[in-house]
């Protein structure tokens, strides 16, 4: 029973994101042009954590959040991983989202992904990470009275607003109910630790096969959500396209691994637990992004890329 409920909420999950069109980039490109509430939506997607939070002690369940002290490779790797985002022309998230409604091109990103931790594997850099207390009742106390603000702020504004605020605090309530049931349910997370099976299948064993029925739920909720916006439909690429995803894919595996996380993982388990690392990672990511679509504008107006 509480599987078939992690497969629904995971379901769900997939429908809101793919509806709310959650995407740093998309964020990043609006904020360009005056319009910053998508991003700051994003941004504050994890505000409910309190919520999960105050629950897990009732169910023997702890969520995994990830707070260091800031280093260059939170630096880096943000930086790197918001490049690979701007040449994808989307964050992990909505590559998922769009590759469930059908845009084949964004086949390539997850295996750039793949080739990223692999790089790490030969390159091991050394690296001083160095964890820091997670969250106490203070910072549930800051979220609870910043949750409430941004809900009646969210109620006074009209239809849209209400749908994009509620939208993604509803992302980051059921991501966080996901962690107490599984705290590696992430598609990411399920592919490293793949990954490394195959690498060292003595030390570490393949994830359990329901770990791949919640990856599947997850697209099936995003597909259900392009049919609803009627963007469901299959797109073919060519090798261009598939190649650049590629090189984006690659750059946002290495600059996840070196950050302890992509884009999900800092908005939904370091910022709401106040992660000095984390606020770093994020505003890199940010930089990354805000570097990458100036550097693809300046290609597009010499008309030597297409996207």
């Amino acid at each position: 029973m509480l599987f078939l409920s992690a497969l629904l909420l995971v379901a769900v999950l997939g429908y809101l994101t793919q509806i709310t069109g959650l995407c740093l980039v998309r964020g990043v490109r609006e904020w360009s042009q005056g319009r910053p509430e998508v991003l700051i939506s994003i941004l504050c997607c994890g505000v409910l954590a309190w919520v999960v939070a105050s629950i897990a002690p009732y169910v023997g369940a702890t969520i995994p959040f990830l707070v260091f002290e800031p280093g260059p490779g939170f630096a880096i790797g943000g930086l790197m991983f918001g490049l690979g985002t701007a040449f994808n022309q989307g964050c992990s998230i909505s590559t998922l989202s769009r590759l469930a409604s059908g845009e084949l091109r964004m086949l390539s990103t997850p295996l750039g992904w793949i080739v990223g931790w692999f790089s790490l594997t030969w390159w091991q850099p050394e690296l001083d990470v160095r964890a820091l207390p997670g969250p106490d009742s203070l910072h549930l106390a800051i979220l609870f009275i910043a949750s409430c603000g941004l809900a009646i702020r969210a109620l006074r504004g009209d239809r849209s607003r209400q749908k994009l605020w509620f939208g993604m605090m509803g992302i980051g309530l059921l991501s966080g109910l996901l962690f107490l049931y599984e705290p590696a349910w992430p598609p990411g997370s399920l592919m490293q630790e793949q990954i490394a099976a195959v690498l060292d299948s003595d030390g570490h064993p393949p994830p359990a096969l329901p770990r791949y029925a919640l990856v599947l739920a997850l697209l099936v909720g995003m597909s259900l959500g392009a049919r609803r916006l009627n963007k469901l439909q299959l797109r073919s690429t060519t090798a261009g396209p598939l190649l650049l995803h590629l090189l984006a894919g690659t750059l946002m595996g290495v600059g996840a691994a070196l950050a302890m996380g992509g884009n999900d993982s800092q908005l939904l388990l370091a910022l709401p637990a106040f992660s000095p690392a984390g606020f770093l990672t994020v505003g890199c990511i940010l930089a990354g992004i805000r570097l990458g679509l100036f550097i693809l504008s300046s290609r597009v107006v010499s008309g030597r890329y297409h996207p």
